[in-house]
Parts: structure tokens; C-alpha cells; sequence
């Protein structure tokens, strides 16, 4: 039986929320969006178990086919994107360089992401659209400061993102990568966020990318060189954490910049994105008209 799953779609041009069920989609919006406008608001106020409870008793309003998916969290405050996160990342580098003390990371617009099923955009400015599997975190409880110890009691979800890259513009400039990481619609959040209910969801999962079907990345969450726990810690140490804020958690080797020759995404292509206990997320790439 698939975990719960809740999800932000648009349909008839009007963006709802709802719970995706193995027949279709609950409209929770429906029955909620007084009280909660968006699941940002079900967040925050704790709701996310009432909203899944409440599914259950429901027949679904519409076939998963008949809507258009959105990236869950509409608006958050903050998208954080963590990079060289993985072990066998660092030596991708090829600079000699020992494993990072502290965590790379970067901010990402909601602009900068579309929803499953919806084409990545490679953009007019380049051809070096690369793709980059990640899981990501849902943040629920607001705080500063946070310890480790209980770190994990301001998750609220799950997600997973393609955190698409524009290769080339990563380089524009000394110190920093905005300019890549933010291209209109090239990256994606989705399909769905799963609640978290404990560590054991995401404490070692397998964390997969495939392109046309060919697996490119492929590794374990419990690799991470900074876990979760530390990533939520470190991050709300200069920052307030929010409900309905998006951690990005980092991507395995396998990136298209790292083959010889590189392998970017090109019209056509297929993304998937895939984690035990949460889903697949797809998107096929078009080119920026």
C-alpha cells in the first residue's frame, strides 16, 4: 500500500490541493481551502494527518490523467539546495580536495521549478541543461537554533526534486552559482509530499535518476555527508525555518556534466527521479521557444 500522498494540482485552470489515492484524487480543497488555502497552510497549523484521515473516508473528485501537477508548496518562503553532498561528489571535482566541513549550499525561486509531468524548459542561453536527483525536505515547524537532537520534529514532508542545471552559467562567476541553478522551469518539485511520520522514512533510502529509461544516479540517503538532522541544525543557525520552507538535500555522481563527453538533457528526453516510500517523479524536456 503506497504511503499517504498529498499533492498540488491545477485543474480547469483553478489550483487545488488534494490526496492521491491508487483511483484518483480527493479534492481536499474543496472541503478545507477556508480554513487551509494551500497545504503551506495545512503545514503550518499541523493538519496534515487530518487532511489524510479525512481522504480516506472520500471518493475520489478526479483521474490522476485529468489534472495538471504542480510543485506541492506554492510560494515557500525559501527553496535552500544543498550541493556536494554525497561522498563520491566530492572526488567528482577532481581538485584533490578533502570531503567539505561545512555543507555548499544556494537559494532556488519557485520560478525556477514546474510541477510533474510538465517539460524541464532548456533555455535559449545554453544547451548544458543537466539533470540532478534529489530528495528534499518539507519543513512544518518554525524555528532557530534548531539542535540536532530534535531536528527532525520541524519536518513535516517529503518530496523529491530534479534540480536542474544550466552547466555552463554555474560558471559566470567567482563565488557563486545563482545564475545556473535559477533558470525559469528548469528544474522540478514533486509529484506529491508524503508526511513524515519518523527517521526510518528517510534515514536510508535509495535515491535513483534515470534518463530514457538508463539509470545515471544511484545512491543511499544514509551516505549523506551531512545528514538531516545536521543540515536543519546548520541551515537555522543564520536562518529561520518556516513551515512549508524546501531543504533540497543534494544528488548523487552521475550528473551528465560528469561523463566524457558530458550528457545533457536534450528535447525528448525523459527524467525520472525515484525514492523508496515516496514516489517517481517525471518531466520530458523541451526547448525555450
Amino acid at each position: 500500500m503506497p504511503p499517504p500522498r498529498l499533492a498540488t494540482y491545477s485543474i480547469g485552470g483553478v489550483t487545488r490541493y488534494g490526496a492521491v489515492t491508487d483511483s484518483g484524487i480527493v479534492d481536499l480543497s474543496a472541503r478545507f481551502a477556508k480554513e487551509f488555502p494551500a497545504l503551506r497552510e495545512a503545514i503550518a497549523a499541523g493538519a496534515l494527518a487530518r487532511l489524510v484521515d479525512d481522504a480516506t473516508r472520500r471518493a475520489p473528485d478526479y483521474a490522476v490523467e485529468a489534472v495538471t501537477w504542480l510543485p506541492p508548496i506554492s510560494l515557500p518562503e525559501k527553496i535552500i539546495c544543498i550541493g556536494v553532498n554525497y561522498p563520491d561528489r566530492n572526488a567528482e571535482y577532481k581538485d584533490g580536495s578533502d570531503a567539505p566541513r561545512y555543507p555548499s549550499m544556494f537559494m532556488r525561486t519557485p520560478r525556477s521549478f514546474v510541477g510533474h509531468n510538465t517539460p524541464l524548459v532548456r533555455p535559449r542561453a545554453s544547451a548544458q541543461l543537466d539533470y540532478e536527483g534529489e530528495l528534499a525536505l518539507v519543513i512544518g515547524k518554525a524555528g532557530r537554533h534548531i539542535p540536532e537532537s530534535t531536528a527532525l520534529d520541524h519536518v513535516a514532508a517529503m518530496t523529491l526534486c530534479n534540480e536542474g542545471t544550466i552547466r555552463d552559467w554555474v560558471r559566470h562567476a567567482k563565488f557563486n552559482v545563482t545564475q545556473g541553478k535559477n533558470f525559469d522551469s528548469t528544474g522540478s518539485l514533486g509529484p506529491w509530499i508524503v508526511p513524515y511520520t519518523d527517521e526510518s522514512q528517510i534515514a536510508d533510502i535509495r535515491l535513483t535518476t534515470r534518463v530514457n529509461g538508463e539509470t545515471r544516479q544511484d545512491d543511499r540517503t544514509g551516505r549523506l555527508i551531512f545528514g538531516f538532522r545536521y543540515l536543519i541544525n546548520y541551515i537555522s543557525t543564520f536562518t529561520t525555518l518556516v513551515p512549508g520552507d524546501v531543504i533540497v538535500t543534494g544528488t548523487p555522481t552521475g550528473a551528465g556534466a560528469r561523463f566524457d563527453p558530458p550528457r545533457y538533457l536534450k528535447p525528448g528526453d525523459i527524467v525520472e527521479i525515484e525514492a523508496e516510500g515516496v514516489g517517481v517523479l517525471r518531466n520530458g524536456v523541451i526547448d525555450e521557444v
